[in-house]
């Protein structure tokens, strides 16, 4: 019955369908397809406004001078945008999300190892952004009525997600698209506050010092790639609610240019902020960059805002899809445990101005996991199998997709040790090792002689 259910959504993908309504997700193949190019971009514009850039331009005070910070944050944010592309492409032709794609080169049990690397980081961040966004609800509550209680704000603010999410891609399409305005004035309201207050420290300790071009520079590359690693995996969850007619160039543009303003801007204030003043909490930071308590205000609320755009579209969806898939959950079920499991990340030791080397640290880790399942992903898409899937199989749990493709499993950990042996550079590091190796032992193990076929 499943498989005469998944072959029928299969040839249903390109017929006309129902208005999506609200939190009706699925893994079923897409049927409805709700965005069109330019909230496609508006979504990843105001999805990616992650207080995490913020930490990784303060790790990089001392080692890189302004120009090279944004050469650095540039180069990242386009290599992010071709990757997204090209891993995206599957969901984008198929409309299947990344854990149904996962299963052509993992198998159906293996899935849940991929699974468990993209979920583990979403989650941790979506608690460190819900921490970040109460403290400046907080904020704001002190400021205005006199109410100080930090941890009473996360509860509530935890649970607004978490209704939030519930809505699914008609809620997350609406919140980006209208949202976005408000981001965009208010990172370019704050980057200006930023240089008018600090401009003598910012020239002094950031335009006046030589930094480097060598390897610290490439490693800063990664670090504002590995903020989007994670995405990289499971891109397909939001391509597949794209509208047909994208070409794969204009697609890797959307991309790049969608996460190129809120990137620059966020890592800038962090890496110039810090550099000036030595401080690295952003509720801090923003306090002492704005004098006029209406437009404080108005920055705090920006902060808790931006921290809902972000979580509800790239912590909410990949851990709920995966719940979804491993546990047989419903959508509104799923996000509800996942919205709980961030209050276990313990965010407030996260936040703290010592753990912005942690912060570093964890983004390097994950990437280097991240980096060799993309590669995996991306060579058994686009050279094993020529951009062909069959549907059906995806979707047969006792097809030749079943159990475990330890071909992948293999190369995805060879790609990580590389990555973590290189750790400054680990995302670069584990593609070309951990492709060759899936493409090798796919060609020539006996083993995956049924993945292959």
């Amino acid at each position: 019955m499943q498989n005469e259910q998944a072959l029928t959504g299969a040839a249903m993908v390109d017929e006309p369908a129902h208005t999506k309504a609200a939190g009706e997700e699925s893994l079923a193949p897409q049927q409805t397809r709700i965005m069109g190019r330019v909230s496609y971009l508006l979504a990843w514009f105001g999805g990616c406004v992650s207080i995490g850039t913020f930490a990784m331009g303060s790790s990089i005070v001392g080692t890189l001078n302004l120009l090279q910070a944004c050469a650095a944050i540039a180069i990242g944010c386009f290599v992010i945008g071709i990757a997204l592309a090209f891993n995206g492409a599957a969901g984008y032709k198929y409309g299947i999300p990344f854990m149904v794609q996962a299963r052509s080169a993992f198998g159906f049990a293996g899935t849940r190892f991929p699974g468990l690397v993209r979920a583990v980081p979403a989650i941790v961040w979506y608690g460190f952004q819900s921490w970040i966004g109460a403290g400046a609800i907080n904020a704001v509550s002190a400021s205005l009525f006199g109410f100080d209680n930090l941890v009473f704000y996360f509860v509530v603010f935890q649970f607004l997600q978490i209704g939030l999410s519930m809505l699914g891609f008609q809620g997350i399409k609406w919140l980006e698209n209208f949202g976005s305005v408000f981001i965009l004035a208010s990172l370019v309201y704050m980057f200006y506050s930023v240089i008018n207050r600090y401009g003598d420290e910012i020239t002094t300790n950031l335009v006046n010092i030589e930094g480097t071009w060598g390897l610290p520079f490439w490693g800063a590359t990664m670090l504002f790639l590995g903020i989007y690693s994670t995405m990289m995996l499971n891109v397909s969850d939001y391509s597949r609610e794209l509208k047909k007619g994208t070409g794969p160039g204009l697609l890797a543009t959307l991309y790049a240019m969608s996460i190129l303003p809120c990137t620059l801007f966020m890592g800038l204030i962090g890496l110039m902020v810090s550099g000036a003043t030595g401080v690295s909490d952003p509720i801090q930071v923003f306090a002492s960059a704005v004098d006029n308590q209406a437009l404080l205000i108005t920055t705090l609320l920006f902060i808790a805002f931006a921290q809902v755009t972000t979580n509800v579209l790239n912590n909410v969806v990949p851990p709920t899809y995966i719940l979804m898939d491993v546990f047989k959950l419903k959508f509104r079920t799923a996000t509800i445990l996942v919205g709980l499991a961030a209050f276990g990340t313990f965010p407030w030791e996260l936040v703290k101005e010592e753990s912005s080397a942690g912060l570093q640290t964890f983004v390097q880790t994950y990437s280097a996991f991240l980096g060799p399942i993309f590669a995996v992903m991306v060579v058994d898409y686009f050279i094993l199998r020529r951009r062909t899937l069959d549907i059906s199989k995806l979707y047969d749990e006792k097809g030749p997709y079943r159990g475990v493709n330890y071909a992948a499993i293999i190369a995805s950990l060879v790609g990580a040790v590389i990555a973590l042996w290189f750790s400054s550079i680990s995302w670069y590091a584990s593609l070309i090792p951990a492709g060759v190796t899936y493409y090798l032992l796919m060609n020539n193990w006996s083993a995956c002689a049924r993945f292959r076929d």
